[in-house]
């Protein structure tokens, strides 16, 4: 009989997809014992494959408490979660789950734009609390025809650019430098880009490279018509700042799916009727879930009869 490869299972996953991986794998949930550190300290060794998510990560000291570890895949595309570098100085192969997700990631942040711009949740609640019979909703902002800067213009960044061609927008973008062959004009300053749009998407990688990047500065140059939409990482934007620029009118509005210390959410959002506010479901629908599932089972499979994964992280 052939040994199966051990693969430790850091925290629960989609029910099909721990079904797929423990047919074809040793699997063990971490999340199960009730104390991993000691479980690590006796059977780590044992492991030569982790499964984990962007929520879950892989820090330092869980790839240390596993010796013979030898490939990580990881459910999502974030990374600020998983030590490249940690796994680098072991020769670890790292997977994520790119592209699968993009659609629908660049569908929510145009469903956050409307929704913000035109009231749509707003005027949901107006209608629910019988406020119609007292008279008709605020008006709101026309999303078609304005300008959108996109900060971060990775795999997502290019296909929110795409879909706001189906909305006649105009379409600036700031990163580090210059994408190669693309059309969309290149902002060299964040502030500038602010100043320039109507609606800032944000949709770069979390980490400390860009914590907090989304300041009062970006905010105030942002303006009093200007909406900020987070499809990135809650820490991108500097919460506090935030919502005294929502509190103020600083800017317009806000929508976000997510926060700094999820689930939690900033008591000072909760109240207010210019921000759309998200439990982090930007790549939540059946199919792109069921498509990032399949990615993360054959990363693995790939790795353990190629040498290599499909989707390196980077």
């Amino acid at each position: 009989m052939t040994t199966r490869h051990r693969v430790l299972q850091k925290g629960r996953l989609l029910p099909g997809l721990e079904q797929a991986l423990a047919s074809e794998f040793d699997v063990h949930l971490l999340a199960g014992e009730p104390d991993p550190a000691a479980y690590l300290a006796a059977q780590g060794h044992t492991f030569t494959g982790l499964v984990t998510s962007a929520v879950f990560g892989a820090d330092a000291a869980l790839i240390e408490a596993l010796p013979s570890l030898q490939v990580i895949s990881s459910f999502g595309v974030g990374t600020d979660s998983l030590d490249l570098a940690a796994a680098a100085r072991r020769g670890i192969a790292v997977a994520n789950t790119p592209d699968v997700l993009n659609d629908c990631v660049a569908d929510l942040a145009f469903a956050l734009m409307l929704d913000v711009a035109r009231g749509v949740s707003a005027a949901d609640r107006f209608l629910r609390r019988g406020e119609w019979h007292q008279g008709r909703f605020r008006l709101g902002q026309r999303v078609s025809g304005r300008r959108l800067g996109i900060v971060g213009l990775g795999r997502i960044g290019r296909t929110i650019a795409r879909r706001a061609a189906g909305f006649d927008m105009a379409v600036r973008y700031h990163s580090r430098r210059p994408v190669a062959g693309v059309a969309w004009v290149h902002e060299p300053s964040l502030t500038g880009l602010a100043e320039w749009c109507d609606f800032l998407v944000v949709i770069v990688a979390g980490g400390a490279g860009t914590r907090h990047l989304i300041d009062i500065r970006v905010l105030d140059a942002l303006g009093p018509e200007g909406f900020l939409i987070n499809v990135a990482r809650g820490s991108v934007v500097d919460e506090a700042a935030l919502v005294h620029a929502l509190q103020t009118g600083r800017i317009a509005g806000a929508g976000l799916d997510v926060f700094e210390a999820e689930p939690n959410v900033p008591a000072g959002l909760l109240g207010l009727d210019n921000v759309v506010l998200l439990p982090h479901i930007a790549s939540g629908t059946a199919q792109t879930r069921r498509a990032m599932a399949d990615l993360v089972h054959e990363n693995l499979r790939a790795f353990y009869r190629d040498g290599r994964v499909q989707t390196p992280a980077s």
